[in-house]
């Protein structure tokens, strides 16, 4: 998959690909596509991690699931472990933090960061558009600071908490984490210190050069992205909305916010995703309002590829660590793409 990042043939179904399939009535059935394929069962797991389901909103159906490495349950220290709230992604329409790739992901990082792991499940579109999933995320934040749950009360450090995420996940971290800084107070004792996002799932009305060059890409052609904007953006919006175009305007003036919380941003992306360009010009134009931002940027590959491949889903952890650990000097995004 890695090497075959395009395709000459500019006919491909995105409704066909996604296995995604809207109904007369708004709602949309879903069928197993090709990397969404397979939910994880207790066999497959890593025993090494533990992990445990809870109910966030029945109303709404949203739930999460905790992970904790089962060595610190054995230990007697009382150092607590970062804590590390993860969204899954699938462009908002797709997608499930119990599939395979989001459950072994969020098991990696558990245990090689290590760290508590809260993956929260939003409601989807069409049948819940933008911005559902923001609301849920962020319930998911107050639950976590009100659960009574010994593996989070024990084991998490409320005081080192960071938002993750991966491409439609990564945008709904950034857009939490646009909401939590306009109101650091409200979900006190969790105390945000940073924004990790893989692949951001960004977009706009005028095309990019590698989305122009990269548009048949097969990981994820441009039909597919811009399907998945429009059954998720609310009714009447284009792709230069604020939910999709992160940039349009010069940014969220909440960004200012943000800097002055000292907030880290770690970007990760690669060369072979159609929304790099994007992706490179959202790290400017934080840099530019003084936030401070990491950029880490692979050769090829596809969108999605840290959570895809085995090799890559493992060198996460160590970048995370580079990330937090490090003095956070003053850098300019490097210029890969021209």
């Amino acid at each position: 998959m890695a090497d075959e990042t395009t395709s000459s043939s500019p006919t491909i179904d995105p409704y066909e690909y996604l296995q995604f399939f809207p109904n007369p009535d708004g709602t949309a059935t879903r069928k197993r596509n090709a990397l969404l394929s397979k939910t994880i069962s207790d066999p497959d797991h890593d025993p090494r991690v533990l992990f445990k389901d809870f109910p966030i909103n029945a109303s709404n159906k949203t739930w999460a699931r905790i992970f904790l490495p089962r060595q610190v349950l054995d230990s007697s220290s009382t150092t607590k472990l970062p804590l590390i709230v993860y969204y899954p992604g699938g462009g908002f329409i797709i997608g499930s933090l119990d599939d395979s790739i989001f459950h072994d992901f969020c098991s990696n990082v558990a245990l090689e960061y290590p760290a508590v792991v809260v993956s929260a499940q939003y409601r989807l579109a069409p049948e819940h558009r933008l911005p559902a999933a923001y609301n849920d995320s962020m319930e998911a934040l107050h639950w976590i600071k009100t659960t009574q749950e010994e593996l989070l009360k024990k084991y998490a450090d409320f005081s080192s908490c960071f938002l993750m995420g991966l491409s439609a996940g990564a945008n709904t971290a950034y857009q939490v984490g646009l909401r939590v800084a306009a109101q650091v107070e409200d979900i006190l004792p969790l105390k945000i210190k940073g924004l990790i996002l893989q692949h951001l799932f960004i977009g706009g009305v005028k095309r990019t050069e590698s989305e122009l060059r990269l548009m048949n890409n097969l990981t994820l052609p441009l039909c597919a992205s811009d399907l998945m904007w429009e059954f998720s953006l609310p009714h009447g919006a284009d792709r230069d909305h604020e939910y999709c175009n992160l940039t349009v305007g010069g940014g969220s003036d909440v960004l200012d916010q943000i800097k002055q919380l000292g907030w880290r941003v770690l970007i990760t992306a690669t060369t072979g995703d159609p929304m790099i360009h994007r992706q490179v010009e959202m790290a400017r134009m934080m840099e530019q309002k003084g936030v401070q931002v990491k950029s880490h940027y692979d050769e090829g590959g596809y969108h999605g590829i840290d959570v895809i491949e085995p090799e890559k889903r493992k060198a996460v952890p160590v970048i995370m660590k580079e990330f937090v650990n490090s003095a956070m000097a003053p850098q300019s995004v490097k210029d890969i793409v021209g």
